[in-house]
């Protein structure tokens, strides 16, 4: 009996031993590692696709919709693109396209847009685009002109009509409708047009500038004319003086000889007028003038 309880408590004793040496083989538990850290992506800037949350990236939906090829093309070389995504991001007011199709662009003369200065291709662009959002209902109470972002004014005119199913756009040189609303929330609203709207600034030529007023010539003085011999007025006029002198001599030679004769008894008296001899010869009552 004690040597089976001895033989018990035995292998009891080895049991625990080779327990305890099998704890001690094995290896240590791994210690908790820390989350890695990882770096964010840098965030987008407007050149690229990706676009901030909220931000509408125009020519992405341009390129959707499709048939705008060449306003997307415009918008890229003049860096309007870009100018549009900052108005989006930075402005409250929203904006309003209209975006000329492909069939539009192709309606101008040919080589109409290689002629234009990359200015003139910026001012086209920004004829294209008004600086507030307008919803189809409010193209009926917008004021004319609108303003774009070529500017205002006689050379930049832009005016709508609203009619129950259309809506009108015409610049002076472009008369064209609404033909659908490609994109619209409530800050950016996009709408087809058949037409490109050609400002009068560019495409209208300007008008020559009024001719300088000349000052109105002063008036001579009238000239008194000279009295020469060779002029036929002046003959008469020398003649006329000559027939008065003459008369006046001769009413003043027979006034007198009147008084003469009243004073001096004499039948006859010769007096010379102008180089000639009159004779006055007194017979009676009577008197003879004779020259």
């Amino acid at each position: 009996m004690k040597q089976q309880y001895f033989l018990s408590s035995f292998s009891m004793f080895l049991l625990f031993l080779h327990c305890t040496n099998t704890f001690a083989q094995s290896p240590a538990a791994a210690p908790t590692q820390a989350p890695a850290v990882v770096a964010s992506p840098p965030a987008a800037t407007p050149t690229q696709a990706a676009a901030p949350h909220g931000i509408t990236n125009v020519t992405k939906i341009l390129e959707k919709a499709g048939h705008f090829t060449i306003f997307i093309r415009l918008l890229r070389s003049t860096q309007e693109e870009n100018h549009l995504f900052s108005a989006l991001n930075d402005s409250s007011a929203g904006l309003t396209i209209f975006a000329p199709t492909d069939n539009a662009f192709s309606e101008l003369k040919s080589g109409t847009l290689n002629t234009l200065s990359d200015g003139d291709k910026s001012e086209l662009v920004k004829f294209h685009v008004v600086p507030t959002f307008l919803s189809t209902s409010q193209f009926q109470t917008v004021s004319n002109p609108l303003g774009t972002w070529a500017g205002t004014g006689n050379r930049l005119p832009l005016n709508v009509t609203s009619y129950p199913n259309s809506v009108n756009i015409t610049t002076g040189l472009t008369n064209t409708s609404l033909s659908g609303a490609v994109y619209t929330d409530n800050q950016l609203a996009i709408y087809k047009i058949e037409k490109v709207l050609l400002p009068k600034d560019i495409f209208a030529p300007n008008a020559p500038a009024p001719a300088p007023v000349a000052p109105a010539p002063e008036k001579p003085a009238k000239a008194v004319p000279s009295v020469t011999a060779e002029s036929p007025a002046a003959s008469v006029d020398i003649s006329s003086a000559r027939s008065f002198t003459r008369n006046l001599v001769v009413g003043s030679a027979g006034l007198l000889v009147s008084a003469m004769f009243s004073l001096i008894p004499l039948k006859m008296i010769s007096v010379y007028v102008f180089g000639k001899l009159l004779s006055v010869e007194i017979v009676g009552n009577e008197q003879d003038l004779r020259g």
